[in-house]
Formats: structure tokens, sequence, C-alpha cells
């Protein structure tokens, strides 16, 4: 049983073992929508009235009281952004709108924020407060959620839908994939990477259970305004990552996965897999002369 709807800036698919006649099927796709557009209101920078533009909207140096869900995602990006010395930064937002990086989805029209932002912030200009879920923004900045809360969304889907007993699903948004027990012939579900290059056809297949796997690619989202630059940007630079067309990193939690496909996209591709190794993922570099890198548990899971 399948259903798919647009949110997030993409296609979400899920897919339950199921028959079309199990009373569970339409109260857990609710229930897991629900959660995922949840997100999307919380941490769209494309969004107006969301909560992520309130926040970057209210005067710098100001506390300002959050939901979990958005307290959550910048608090994640953040240590990411830590642990990679500012390579992956969440106040890229300003860039990514230079970039061309700014129409809406579903509406196509273009993101227009009052903030003149700062553009040497960083995120150490940022301040959480987790006893009382503020965040305070010190300087003018926009926020970029994409690589953590697209993650998070799928997580939270994934919560809502193992309260109703399924032998097994799929949560899929636009690449950032968690399966959950088994398919249909009772094996692990088979997951494909993308050629980056031959769109049509996929480079690897995993075998997956009880896991996210998630790729970043140069190939997804390329710039209106400079075609040699991608969404993937090394936030000391400002400018797109180079040297990987793809990188799939897989582990226990969509939201880890997500952001450390991004943020080790940012390191020459051996570096990389040592970056994902050492936080307990599994992942698979394509380089730009189409070779395959995995780390060394990898192989277990390709087909």
């Amino acid at each position: 049983m399948k259903r798919s709807w647009l949110a997030l800036g993409t296609v979400i698919e899920i897919q339950l073992i199921a028959s079309e006649h199990d009373d569970r099927v339409e109260p857990a796709m609710s229930q897991a929508m629900m959660a995922m557009r949840a997100v999307e209101n919380a941490c769209s920078r494309f969004d107006g009235d969301s909560e992520l533009s309130a926040l970057v909207n209210a005067p710098a140096g100001k506390p300002v009281s959050v939901s979990p869900i958005l307290f959550q995602s910048i608090q994640f990006a953040c240590e990411v952004a830590d642990w990679t010395d500012g390579r992956f930064d969440p106040t890229v937002g300003h860039r990514m709108e230079e970039l061309g990086f700014k129409r809406h989805y579903l509406t196509g029209d273009t993101v227009s924020s009052p903030v003149h932002v700062s553009k040497d912030a960083t995120y150490r200009d940022i301040e959480l407060d987790p006893n009382n879920q503020t965040v305070c923004l010190h300087r003018p900045m926009k926020l970029d959620l994409g690589a953590v809360a697209k993650g998070l969304a799928v997580d939270l889907a994934v919560k809502e839908l193992n309260n109703y007993g399924f032998p097994g699903f799929v949560v899929d948004a636009g690449g950032d994939v968690f399966a959950s027990g088994m398919n249909e012939l009772a094996e692990p579900w088979r997951i494909g990477i993308r050629h980056p290059v031959q769109h049509a056809d996929t480079i690897l297949s995993l075998c997956v259970k009880d896991a996210a796997v998630c790729t970043s690619g140069t190939y997804e989202r390329r710039s209106p305004i400079d075609a040699g630059s991608h969404h993937i940007l090394n936030a000391r630079t400002k400018h797109s990552a180079g040297g990987i067309l793809s990188l799939t990193a897989m582990g226990p939690y969509t939201m880890m996965a997500d952001a450390l496909s991004t943020a080790a996209f940012l390191y020459p591709w051996s570096e990389a897999l040592e970056m994902l190794a050492s936080a307990g993922l599994e992942g698979v570099i394509v380089t730009e002369d189409l070779q395959s890198h995995l780390t060394p548990g990898m192989g277990r899971y390709v087909r």
C-alpha cells in the first residue's frame, strides 16, 4: 500500500506492508503525514509564515521561544557545524538565495525576506537555551535547515508508523529513506543509489532493514544563476563543494544520516569516509571519476 504527496520541497512516498482493506492504513498515513507537515511548518525558509521565518525576522539579540521541532533542528545543525569547524553551517541561507535557491516548490513564488543579513554571521552567533527552549540570533541572518529538517521529518513519521505494528514500511523523502522491517517477500528492503550521471540507472543497491539511507548529490539542485554551482555549500568558502558527485550515508536515524551526507560532502572523499565511520555510519561515495568508495562495513549491505 503506497501513498505519495508533495512536502518539504520534494515528493514524499510511504509504502506499507498491508492490504488495502487494513483499517490501520489510513490513520497511520494520516499521522505520518501530519508529523512531516509539522516539520515543514516549523523549518521551511520558503514559507513566510513558517516558524523559522518568524525567528529570522525577529530583532537580532532577542531570545525567541520556539517549538521543540525547530529547537531540535537548529541545535543539531549547530552541533554538526561545530564538528566540521564551520564547513557545514545553517547560516548559509543568504548565500543560497544569492545562488537562486529561493523559489517555493509548490507556488514558484520567490522568497522575499526583509532581513538584511550580516554576511559574516556564523553558527557561533546562535545562542540556544535548552531550559527555556529559546533561540537568540545575535546577528541578522538567514537560516537554511534543509540538511536536517527533512531527515527529522522522516524520523517523526517513522515514530508514528511504529505505533501501528506493520511488519515493514518505507518512508522516502526525496532520497532520504528509512526502511523498517521486511518487504512483501519477507526480505530486507532493496534501496538503490542513483547513478550521479546516468540518472535513470542505479550505481549500487543496498539491502536494508531498520536503517536510514540518505544520499546527497551535485545533480540534485543546480543554481539557476551559476551553472557551476549546486546546493551543497562549504560555508567557509561560500562556494559549492567539489570532488564528490554523490555521497550516501546509512545509519539508525535519518536526521543524522541526512546531515552527515551533506557535511561529509565538504571534505576530500577519503576524509569523508573516515568522518562517516567515526560517527558510526556506513557510506558510499561516488567521486568525479565515477569510482565508488565504501566505508569498511558497507560491503555487506551491497547487492
